[in-house]
């Protein structure tokens, strides 16, 4: 089941196309707010929000599930996950695109302010980073080509195995630190979410 370049491309086309709303949500929302007051209200709501954040966050929690799949065995002993891991791969995808428009519809394209504003950007970093990394990847794994590189410079040209371990070498750490200021700043989100309320 693991995806294929042209179903990335199309994924990452949706996710362009799902952030589309964070880029008009100022004249969309002024709009809203003055010819549907009852659908602005709800939709800025307690419980709108509520109900839309713990999908979000059941997300969230299914996406960690891919490192407990990684590491299952060390953690848990003689446990043994079903699935394999480009199975959980190709989920974590695909929940990945799932949860930015889950985000989406909770934010309902606002860009937020102060933490939240910088919350909604990190977790766009997140996804960008994945997306970049595992596009480039199975671009170079689809290739016809064996060798890659500058024309006319043998020192420089890389098959694609070392390639592929120099990207990841450089977007997986990138990927798994946003990943972890994510979820550091979704602890801090939570907790003002309810402190405020």
């Amino acid at each position: 089941m693991k995806p294929k370049f042209s179903t990335l491309i199309l994924l990452t086309l949706l996710s362009a196309l799902l952030l589309v709303p964070f880029v008009v949500s100022p004249i969309y929302l002024e709009a809203l707010r003055s010819r549907s007051i009852e659908l602005h209200q709800f939709i800025r709501g307690e419980i709108y929000k509520q109900v839309t954040g713990y999908v979000a966050l059941v997300f969230v929690v299914f996406e960690m599930l891919l490192s407990l799949r990684k590491r299952g065995r060390s953690w848990l002993g003689k446990l043994k996950l079903p699935g394999s891991v480009i199975w959980w791969r190709s989920v974590h995808i695909f929940l990945g695109v799932g949860l930015l428009a889950i985000v989406a519809v909770h934010t309902i394209g606002a860009t937020g302010l102060n933490f939240n504003s910088l919350f909604l950007w990190v977790f766009f970093a997140v996804t960008l980073s994945a997306l970049v990394g595992v596009v480039a990847e199975t671009g170079v794994l689809e290739s016809p080509r064996k060798i890659f590189g500058v024309p006319g410079n043998k020192d420089l040209a890389l098959t694609k195995g070392p390639l592929i371990r120099n990207m990841r070498a450089i977007w997986l750490p990138t990927h798994i630190f946003l990943v972890s200021v994510f979820i550091l700043m979704l602890g801090v989100h939570v907790f003002l979410a309810y402190y405020y309320r």
